[in-house]
């Protein structure tokens, strides 16, 4: 059966590894430095891949063809894009990340190089709350201009998740003066049965990643992000996939097996402040 190739969970590859990336695909072979320091290479011949999923929040390199990452890309019966979108680039949560217009403005031109808008799932991941002096502020509103936007270009999903504030990320957001507020999960429940009525309105399906706590929220399924079953419906010649759950990935993820080429040591310069991948930040 041919695998499925994620790329990247661990780091932005098409943002800021174009190079890297597009040697990979010509050589179709990719060295991995996995999470225990285990060094291994993964087979990138097309006959031996059924889709590569790319996942970013800036497809800029990829849709001006920078490195000839799009002309070696074509080469591969299926291309699928997870594009994360928080209203927040920008901003001194999300310092080196595309500012929301200018992320919104990528989105059609994905739908050309996906081929089929099902392809193509928008991520509002994740929502936050945070202090402002008295004020609790929220990325929540922009999801109004999110999701007509998404319906707009025929794109059906958008998963999201709350932000789960991790050691690091807290002492990283203690360090920087940004006071977040990790909010009472009924008041989660409540802001994403906003998030599920706006999405209902524009005939999208809504997706919560790895956070079960939202199943009793009305119009949210729990999602796999990486879905074998979907990945072969859409497929150009209806190919296999795995259909077997990720066991590499946390209990409450629903993913199928895929093989993720990104590494750690490849450094995310978006320096997020809620990210729990980069160790440098």
């Amino acid at each position: 059966m041919k695998k499925v190739i994620s790329a990247s969970r661990r780091t932005d590859l098409v943002s800021f590894f174009p190079e890297w990336l597009s040697a990979a695909v010509k050589e179709e072979k990719a060295r991995v430095y996995g999470p225990s320091g285990r060094t291994y290479s993964v087979n990138l011949k097309p006959e031996t891949v059924h889709t590569i999923v790319l996942w970013s929040k800036n497809f800029a390199n990829l849709i001006e063809n920078r490195n000839r990452l799009q002309d070696r890309l074509r080469k591969y019966e299926q291309l699928y894009f997870h594009f994360t979108i928080t209203g927040l680039g920008g901003s001194h949560v999300e310092r080196a990340v595309p500012k929301p217009q200018a992320a919104l403005k990528q989105i059609g031109s994905l739908v050309e190089l996906a081929g089929r808008p099902e392809r193509i799932s928008l991520r509002f991941d994740p929502v936050l709350f945070w202090r402002d002096g008295k004020t609790i502020k929220t990325n929540l509103p922009f999801f109004e201009e999110l999701a007509p936007k998404a319906a707009s270009l025929g794109i059906k999903t958008i998963r999201f998740s709350f932000a789960q504030w991790y050691g690091k990320s807290k002492r990283r957001a203690a360090k920087r003066g940004f006071v977040y507020w990790d909010s009472p999960l009924e008041e989660k429940k409540k802001a994403a049965a906003v998030l599920s009525e706006t999405a209902r309105v524009c005939g999208l399906n809504l997706f919560a990643c790895s956070q079960d706590f939202l199943a009793d929220v009305p119009g949210i399924k729990p999602s796999s992000c990486i879905d074998g079953r979907l990945l072969q419906e859409i497929h150009p010649s209806g190919e296999p996939a795995s259909l077997l759950k990720d066991k590499t990935q946390r209990r409450e993820c629903r993913c199928t097996e895929s093989i993720d080429i990104g590494s750690y040591a490849q450094t995310c310069p978006h320096s997020c402040l809620y990210c729990y991948a980069n160790p440098r930040l």
